[in-house]
């Protein structure tokens, strides 16, 4: 990080913000815009150009565990707040994140890169789970006892855990701030979050919308910096009760450890390796529908995204023909460019991997029918790339490959493909392509994965468990199950007797 603070944004694009306040360069703690005490920030760019957007205050630990404090300190009151004035808050919290929708998205797609469009559609999922848990929060406490001991009640209660600590990627930098947030805050406990270095102006976004909305000062923290100070202070601080985190499952390792010795409280939404099966009696152009939609939104950079696709041989050579040819009109782009399909690649990082999963693969015996290299729009853009009859001791078939790369692989009996489908440490979600009412039945159960899309891709949403099993992950986000766990059991048992 620069010790260098406040240098203005310089970004051509941000001049088409319709509300400039959106776009924040300090963090927020307590209600207020904070800077690091010795003028440190970090530079935000746009990976589709590498123009500067913004210079961030980037917090060291100190002011972490000032962050904490505060959380601590606006705990009790927010805590005793009746649920449905926690409800009108998050109500409005909702309804002004579809009122600045454009600038968000705006925002989103020059920080992290992905097509407008995408944006778009990113923030109204983002600002769904604030509107589900405003509504989710009142319902809590909805267990009872009968009670087995003579002249005793007995009441089970739901009580806020306290604060929690969010750690969020930057492949949705929106949605994975309200999935976690918005849970905590409707179950009354408080936030203290940390987005990625990467991709913070969409964080410190939320937090001024949520300003507006009246969330009080403490309630709700960003703080901005290097990712290991702050997660780490965040682990080690006993009055931290919880650390909800999405990321890599290596990095989500590193985390357990260091929240063990306070016996946190964790919720992992860690790596996923998700197989797309195509049986026989699917139809071809329906499958390939879904694997173009599986595999290369957000240019492939998606926990969800189908890593592996599995065909079952009668259909492999029709699949693999109509699948080129709408591989190959995906349109590579910056996000603002109309009608783009793909933007760029994260970071450099993220190029490299994806150039050694499609070299190891050719190099054991795949064939490239499109694309395989980068593209001519910049550094950071890859080619949408198609390889078949990739061999299952290919790097692709059992690392997530986070690029915008098919691989396919040809199958021949369902017994083959539930094996390789569940021959992986991950565990998010499988996705199947099949017209036969048993088989969907025999496959939801078979396939070791904590989510199963039938015959169509979208599948999330407030209402729904999202998570893994295995390595894939711990705990549930959305629906009751993903505000639940921000709570603590609490059992009353009442002498009645005279």
């Amino acid at each position: 990080m620069n010790a260098v603070f406040a240098r203005p944004a310089c970004h051509d694009a941000l001049a088409q913000l319709n509300d400039k306040n959106l776009l924040k360069s300090l963090a927020y703690i307590g209600g207020r815009w904070v800077a690091n005490a010795a003028n440190c920030t970090f530079e935000v760019r746009d990976p589709a150009t590498s123009v500067p957007l913004a210079w961030v205050s980037g917090l060291d630990a100190i002011e972490t565990t000032g962050a904490i404090d505060t959380a601590s300190l606006a705990f009790p009151k927010w805590r005793a707040l009746m649920p449905q004035e926690r409800a009108k808050i998050l109500r409005r919290w909702y309804e002004l994140m579809l009122v600045a929708r454009d600038d968000l998205a705006l925002i989103m797609t020059l920080e992290q890169g992905k097509p407008l469009g995408e944006s778009k559609g990113e923030i109204d999922y983002a600002a769904s789970f604030i509107e589900w848990y405003a509504e989710e929060g009142k319902r809590l406490n909805t267990e009872s006892v009968t009670s087995h001991l003579t002249g005793a009640e007995m009441i089970v209660r739901r009580e806020a855990l306290g604060v929690v600590g969010i750690v969020t990627p930057w492949n949705f930098p929106s949605a994975m701030i309200t999935r976690k947030a918005a849970a905590a805050l409707a179950a009354g406990c408080t936030v203290v979050a940390h987005p990625s270095s990467e991709t913070p102006l969409s964080a410190l976004a939320l937090a001024e919308l949520g300003e507006r909305a009246g969330i009080p000062a403490g309630v709700f923290n960003v703080v901005t910096g290097d990712a290991a100070t702050i997660v780490g202070r965040l682990c080690e601080d006993s009055r931290v009760r919880a650390l909800s985190f999405t990321g890599s499952t290596e990095i989500g390792k590193l985390i357990a450890g260091q929240c063990a010795p306070t016996l946190k409280r964790l919720v992992m939404e860690l790596g996923g390796h998700a197989p797309l099966i195509v049986f026989e009696d699917a139809d071809v152009g329906k499958a390939v529908d879904m694997a173009i939609n599986a595999k290369f939104a957000t240019s492939g950079q998606d926990c969800l995204a189908a890593n592996r696709i599995f065909v079952q041989r009668p259909v492999f050579e029709a699949f693999n023909a109509a699948f080129k040819v709408r591989i190959e009109a995906l349109k590579v782009g910056g996000g603002l460019e109309p009608d783009v399909d793909i933007g760029p690649l994260m970071h450099e990082r993220a190029v490299t991997k994806v150039h050694e999963h499609v070299s190891d693969a050719i190099r054991r015996g795949a064939h490239c029918l499109t694309g395989g290299k980068g593209h001519t729009a910049g550094p950071l853009f890859y080619m949408p790339t198609l390889l078949t009859g990739v061999p299952g001791d290919a790097l692709i078939m059992s690392e997530e490959t986070f690029g915008p790369v098919a691989a396919i692989a040809v199958f021949d009996t369902e017994d083959e493909v539930i094996a390789r489908a569940n021959d992986t440490e991950y565990g998010l979600v499988a996705y199947i392509v099949t017209e036969n009412g048993a088989r969907q039945m025999r496959l939801g159960r078979a396939l070791d994965y904590g989510m199963v899309a039938i015959n169509r891709i979208k599948i999330t949403g407030g209402p729904i468990p999202f998570g893994g099993w295995k390595q894939s992950g711990i705990g549930r986000e959305g629906s009751r199950h993903g505000i639940e766990v921000f709570t603590e059991l609490k059992y009353l048992c009442i002498d009645t007797a005279a």
